[in-house]
């Protein structure tokens, strides 16, 4: 448990033992060494309300952690009263520039014995020692086949491993779903840390199918977006035109202003003051500095839709959806269809089973997508460029739909 000193600071190298919090960590031992799974465990004590680290929430990683690194509350060897200093270092990964931990040999960790923090005795240290390693050999070949795939990934990190990968979202607490097992996503916060009441979870395929489906009958029906896209378009050149014209009538008045200060400037050095000159010179410097300003802080112009961008949908979405059904085709054609969704709300439905699923477009990416090479719009079947560059600062309307 940590200390402060009068100013406030916490106390550095003073460590007194929380009785209240050790009951949680002995209980934590226990059931896990009595053979509950470090999620069981974790979901039960988010069910109870007792406060996890830093006052997070419990979650299956807080528990088991990692055994070689020390994490995890299982891990850690101060429960025991064996404080060890130096078993990781950190690196920066030079692919990622990123900061990655890495564990020293055992030979170099600094171990201090401090028995009056011990709150775990040798047996039940020893019980949870003994089922983590029946559970490391019980799924060896599992665990190896998971490290080999992730170090011989190709691009892991860039590439969805699924259709609808990070699109899912749970209606109930805003929380990802994710997969939980071979084929079924289910909510992070009801898995994971029981802090979810939604436990309805629904099969990849079930899901992917009703998304395609709704894409192509709903989004990617032309009718839907053609009057939303032509409106569109109508609105955002309009605004241009008056913001051209705004601006070339403030850049005339600033020409206007600058000559007649050019002017007066002249007279007053040629000795031909009058009265009053003075400050009318300071009226138009004023008004110069307010017009400079308007135009430094006016928004960059936005660039026409072309008033054709709805036919030059329908010819992409003819393809795209061709595309999806063709095995050669479909990554290309499924980046270009999840650029096109920005989520998908997943909610129990009334009746056992039921799942309501709600997708969020956005129109801006719709036009965006739609706009990119219009001008090849006549070319023939081949697959459209399946490239999407958002215009930043666009009010675009989303588009919304019950799949």
């Amino acid at each position: 448990m940590k200390s402060f000193d009068g100013a406030g600071d916490p106390v550095r190298g003073g460590r007194t033992v929380n009785e209240a919090e050790a009951k949680t960590v002995r209980r934590v031992f226990r059931e896990f060494a009595d053979g509950a799974s470090p999620r069981m465990i974790a979901r039960r004590l988010n069910v109870e309300g007792v406060p996890g680290p830093s006052g997070r929430l419990w979650t299956d990683s807080t528990v088991r952690g990692h055994a070689k690194r020390g994490t995890g509350l299982i891990n850690n060897e101060l429960y025991v009263g064996r404080l060890v200093w130096n078993r990781l270092r950190y690196v920066k990964n030079p692919e990622t520039g990123k900061r990655v931990s890495r564990v020293n040999p055992p030979e170099e960790w600094i171990v201090t014995e401090v028995p009056g923090l011990r709150i775990v005795d040798d047996g039940l240290w020893q019980a949870v020692k003994e089922r983590q390693g029946e559970i490391t050999e019980k799924y060896a070949t599992v665990i190896e086949a998971t490290r080999s795939a992730r170090t011989n990934r190709l691009n892991g990190a860039h590439r969805p491993r699924h259709l609808l990968s990070g699109l899912l979202e749970c209606g109930v607490c805003g929380g990802p779903y994710a997969m939980r097992g071979q084929d079924r996503y289910g909510c992070s916060g009801h898995v994971m840390t029981g802090s979810c009441p939604n436990g309805r979870g629904i099969r990849r395929a079930a899901i992917e199918e009703r998304v395609l489906s709704g894409l192509k009958d709903r989004l990617m029906a032309p009718e839907v977006a053609t009057e939303a896209m032509r409106a569109h378009a109508e609105e955002t050149n309009r605004i241009n035109r008056e913001r051209r014209a705004s601006g070339a009538s403030d850049r005339k008045e600033l020409g206007d202003v600058e000559r007649k200060m050019a002017a007066m400037i002249a007279v007053i050095e040629d000795g031909g003051h009058v009265r009053g000159m003075v400050d009318r010179l300071r009226e138009l410097e004023a008004r110069q500095d307010e017009l400079n300003e308007r135009l430094s802080e006016a928004p960059a112009d936005l660039p026409d839709i072309h008033p054709n961008v709805a036919d030059v949908y329908r010819r992409k979405v003819a393809r795209l959806a061709e595309a999806l059904d063709h095995p050669e085709d479909r990554d290309a054609a499924a980046s270009a269809m999840r650029s096109l969704i920005d989520r998908i709300v997943l909610t129990p439905g009334d009746r056992r089973g039921e799942m309501d699923a709600v997708l969020h477009g956005d129109l801006g990416t719709i036009l965006e997508w739609a706009g990119n090479g219009h001008g090849n719009a006549n070319a023939g079947t081949s697959m459209p460029d399946m490239s999407v560059s958002v215009v930043a600062g666009v009010g675009f309307e989303p588009t919304t739909f019950r799949l």
